[in-house]
C-alpha cells in the first residue's frame, strides 16, 4: 500500500545532527530502509520535515521502518494515500 510518511524534527535534535555530521548519514539511511518513490525536504512551522512517499506491504514492516525516525527525534506520521489513478479507480467501484 501507497504510504506518506511526514518526519518532522525536533530543532535542537536536528541541529545537533547536523553538527556533528549524523543527520545526512540518518536520511541516507532512512531512504535505503523505505526507498521511496518521492521524497521532500522543507521547513514546517520552524521545524526540519521530510516528506515520503513508499509502498508498504505489511504493517509488520512499521517498526524496522520508522524506528530510525524515532531515534532521530522527529514526531511521525504514516498514512495511506493514493494517485489519481488510485482515486479513480476507487470512485469506479462504487458503481453509481
Amino acid at each position: 500500500m501507497r504510504m506518506l510518511l511526514t518526519a518532522r524534527m525536533d530543532t535542537e535534535a536536528a541541529n545537533q545532527a547536523v553538527d556533528d555530521g549524523t543527520m545526512s548519514k540518518t536520511v541516507q539511511e532512512m531512504t535505503e530502509e523505505l526507498r521511496p518513490e518521492s521524497a521532500y525536504f522543507t521547513a514546517t512551522e520552524g521545524d526540519r520535515c521530510c516528506y515520503m512517499v513508499f509502498d508498504m506491504k505489511d504493517s509488520a514492516q512499521m517498526p524496522s521502518m520508522l524506528e530510525p525516525f524515532f531515534h532521530a527525534g522527529a514526531k511521525v506520521d504514516v498514512r495511506p494515500v493514493m494517485t489519481m489513478d488510485d482515486l479513480q479507480t476507487g470512485l469506479a467501484s462504487l458503481g453509481r
